[in-house]
């Protein structure tokens, strides 16, 4: 039989560990998401050239052949469609960018412009 105080301090320390695992959870998603922005934002101006193309103020980007991102502010699918597909006279990325390129980048775009 466990005695009345030690109870509580089981309790407490249960407690204290539960709410020290959530607060670690919710940092590592923050790390996470952090690094799918930067490797986003590395294929934005590098391997993707979206910068030669579009304005972005985060990537300090000023092009003008493609819609200026900050105005538009395109949602999550809507990056993932155009970066996949093409559209206009943007070419299709499919073969240059893997999937999880493509879908940092557009993290990246949509969280940049939002």
């Amino acid at each position: 039989m466990i005695p009345n105080f030690m109870k509580k301090k089981l309790q407490l320390t249960l407690y204290a560990n539960i709410i020290f695992l959530i607060i670690l959870s919710l940092n590592t998603e923050k790390l996470l998401a952090d690094e799918i922005f930067k490797k986003g934002r590395e294929i934005f101006l590098e391997k993707g050239t979206c910068s030669s193309c579009h304005t972005l103020n985060d990537a300090g980007s000023q092009g003008n052949i493609g819609p200026n991102l900050n105005e538009i502010r395109p949602d999550l699918n809507r990056v993932i469609i155009a970066v996949t597909n093409g559209i206009g006279v943007m070419p299709s990325f499919e073969g240059i960018l893997t999937a999880d390129e493509i879908n940092s980048v557009a993290h990246y775009v949509y969280t940049a412009t939002d």
